[in-house]
């Protein structure tokens, strides 16, 4: 018993010590700190809140791009509003945006040199306490002690795992070490005080950047951003291995090998009463890039199913078949706004060297604001058995043509039967 109230004893201690030394961060780091607004214009009230915080003497304040990127599709209609420690409201100007790691830089207008957060040499060490800042639910300023648990495993683009309670209104504040350095910026959440923040590199190597050059427009920046960062994607696939493996008795399908595409299976070989069998794989690339609340693009989804009928005819084996290849849509979420309507081409394609002949499908859709991206939807339906198929799916947002069809084409030659 006596070690249990040690214990008990200790636990209170380290709470304790904790609260203070978060307090005390929140009080020296708070002149730095801001809630961002986007204010729609027309209406005069806010669209999007979240936090931000000052990287510079001159006024250079670091957000989540996600907070301000209405005003970057659309300047016109919106405005930024920062509102500080003492209550005081500005308009701030968009400077530079990395719209992968979900960042932008925001500056206001400053007549001397201002006090700001200071951004870390190095990152930090698993277990290592840390100290999340922002305006949750727009209650006012906080200050939330975490921990850090290491980089995501299945992101291709980084992001660190942190214990600790990160809420709407949050996103774009700073996460800071003991010693008040940045080491990350709120970002994204899982409830159940999983969060995950934009490692502070990517900050400093954005920050680095507009030093040097300044964009001269941030839509073209945003479409550089989205170039590089889906070749750098299509590359790593293309060039990784991939294994085949049995789906169902005889479909044989490719499977990725990267760590950042998940896949999960399922069956119906329990139900007894299945007019068909059938066997599902399903793959995806476990994030994407949000370009507004209305636009995400840089997912992919594949798809593979094989049917085979117990005991029913060919025809209404043929019918039930068709209804799954019906089923397929896009794998992002876009507005007519942003992109045009699929353009598709039908053929039928026996791949060489492969036992399977094919109808597919092959659309593609045109982004308006990034001419040179698009989303590609493959389909593939086998029709050389009479009561039994395999269906290959796939869509890729925000591909360049080239590598649309270089990963097409290995798709399509890796899919048989056995």
């Amino acid at each position: 018993m006596k070690a249990f109230f040690i214990l008990v004893f200790v636990l209170l201690s380290t709470s304790s010590y904790a609260t203070e030394q978060a307090e005390q961060l929140f009080n020296q780091l708070k002149p730095s700190l801001y809630q961002i607004k986007l204010i729609d214009k027309a209406s005069g009230e806010k669209s999007s809140i979240g936090s931000g915080f000052q990287i510079s003497s001159n006024g250079i304040i670091a957000t989540n791009y996600h907070v301000i990127s209405s005003f970057a599709l659309h300047p016109k209609k919106y405005r930024i509003e920062y509102l500080d420690s003492q209550g005081n409201k500005g308009n701030l100007s968009l400077q530079s945006v990395d719209v992968i790691n979900d960042l932008a830089l925001v500056r206001r207008d400053v007549k001397q040199d201002m006090p700001f957060f200071q951004l870390s040499q190095a990152a930090p060490h698993k277990g290592e306490q840390l100290f999340s800042l922002g305006n949750p639910h727009d209650l006012g300023m906080i200050v939330v002690p975490g921990t850090y648990n290491g980089l995501k495993k299945e992101s291709f683009n980084e992001r660190i795992h942190f214990t600790g309670s990160i809420n709407s209104g949050m996103s774009g504040g700073p996460v800071v070490n003991k010693e008040a350095e940045v080491v990350g910026v709120n970002v994204a959440t899982s409830g159940n005080s999983i969060g995950f923040l934009v490692p502070h590199d990517k900050l400093v190597s954005l920050y680095q950047a507009f030093q040097k050059a300044p964009p001269e427009s941030i839509e073209q920046q945003m479409a550089q951003q989205l170039t590089a960062n889906q070749d750098k994607l299509m590359t790593e696939i293309l060039n990784s291995p991939w294994q085949n493996k049995l789906l169902g008795k005889q479909g044989s399908i490719p499977i990725i090998d990267v760590p950042f595409i998940r896949c999960w299976g399922d069956s119906n070989a329990d139900k007894a009463d299945a007019l068909i069998l059938t066997a599902v794989a399903n793959c995806s690339l476990d994030e994407n890039t949000y370009l507004s609340s209305r636009f995400f693009t840089g997912s992919m989804e594949i798809e593979f199913r094989t049917m085979q009928a117990k005991e029913i005819g060919a025809n209404k084996f043929y019918h039930l078949y068709q209804q799954q290849i019906s089923r397929a849509r896009a794998g992002n979420r876009a507005g007519k706004d942003n992109v045009t309507e699929y353009q598709c081409h039908h053929d039928l394609v026996m791949p060489d060297n492969q036992a399977i002949n094919n109808k597919s499908i092959f659309c593609t859709r045109a982004y308006k604001k990034f001419p040179d991206l698009f989303d590609v939807l493959y389909l593939s339906a086998s029709i050389d058995r009479d009561k039994e198929a395999l269906v290959s799916h796939f869509t890729i947002s925000g591909i360049n043509q080239a590598n649309a069809l270089a990963f097409t084409r290995k798709f399509m030659e890796a899919v048989s039967w056995k």
